[in-house]
């Protein structure tokens, strides 16, 4: 999980803020660049269209990031960010989605309390008291709160020229972010057809009716459950409860370790591993062109 702790051990090994930001400025160009003939952006969309809006929910208004191909209408994805938020990191993999032929909205999950961007990047987040700032707007986010936004912004979604409805929608999220992502498949049934986890904490929560892995069976997606070598180390035993209990839903899913610690998927996180990044990358392309054809 990403915690405290290990920000604070980053902060110890001498990576400043400026270092960490130019790091991240660069695996952010890297990882939305084609990565050439044959590989996993084969036949990328050049022209996009993207804006900042808005759509009301039962809580507010939910405000996010939207871009899709501008040549015809094309599959949703909701994206659900990690603890810092809507930041260009995330635009960025978006829009690097988008290219791939889907309709992308990344959703502000803080939007009950903030609207827009709150951090730069994941080094302002680490060197700005991020986790203290974001405590009260998490606390919100339980499973009821995710499964009404999840069923507004499909809704939305649905109803843009730019998305093709009669296809399935895709949703993923990161860090705090995958159990929601799983959530969502069940807050929508009918339409969430995958449903993508990377370095997701919570998806396994012992005696509770909320935990993800309990709701396997309400949902109808198909599933990636990407788990961090770091966060496997400290819950070994969850790898085996998350296959199983997609087993007994009938639930077809790859449930993996990858060989990067907590973060690894996120251009501006200082555990960012570009060889592991482009193989969840690849998995994730394979999912979505697989489940929502």
């Amino acid at each position: 999980m990403c915690d405290e702790d290990k920000l604070a051990r980053w902060a110890r090994e001498g990576l400043s803020r400026r270092q960490f930001g130019a790091l991240g400025g660069m695996a952010a160009m890297a990882a939305c660049a084609p990565v050439g003939a044959g590989g996993a952006d084969e036949a990328v969309l050049a022209e996009l269209r993207e804006e900042t809006l808005g759509f009301s929910t039962r809580d507010g208004m939910m405000d996010g990031f939207f871009v899709h191909p501008v040549s015809g209408p094309a599959p949703a994805i909701l994206f659900w960010p990690d603890i810092a938020g809507l930041r260009e990191a995330k635009r960025m993999m978006a829009r690097r989605l988008a290219r791939q032929g889907y309709a992308v909205f990344v959703a502000n999950p803080y939007y009950r309390d903030v609207s827009g961007q709150q951090f730069e990047d994941f080094a302002d987040f680490a060197g700005s008291g991020g986790f203290s700032k974001v405590a009260p707007w998490r606390a919100k986010l339980d499973m009821g709160a995710i499964l009404r936004d999840a069923v507004a912004a499909i809704t939305w979604l649905d109803g843009q020229e730019a998305v093709d409805s009669t296809r399935g929608v895709g949703t993923q999220g990161y860090c705090m972010g995958g159990p929601f992502a799983m959530w969502s498949a069940v807050a929508v049934p009918s339409r969430v057809r995958a449903a993508a986890s990377f370095h997701g904490g919570g998806l396994v929560r012992e005696a509770e009716a909320a935990s993800p892995h309990a709701l396997f069976d309400e949902a109808k997606a198909d599933l990636l459950i990407a788990i961090a070598q770091d966060d496997d180390a400290d819950a070994p035993e969850h790898k085996t409860i998350l296959r199983q209990a997609a087993q007994a839903a009938g639930r077809a899913a790859k449930v993996e370790v990858y060989a990067g610690d907590h973060g690894w998927t996120v251009p501006d996180a200082p555990a960012y591993a570009e060889a592991e990044a482009e193989r969840a990358w690849a998995d994730l392309l394979t999912l979505y062109r697989r489940a929502l054809a």
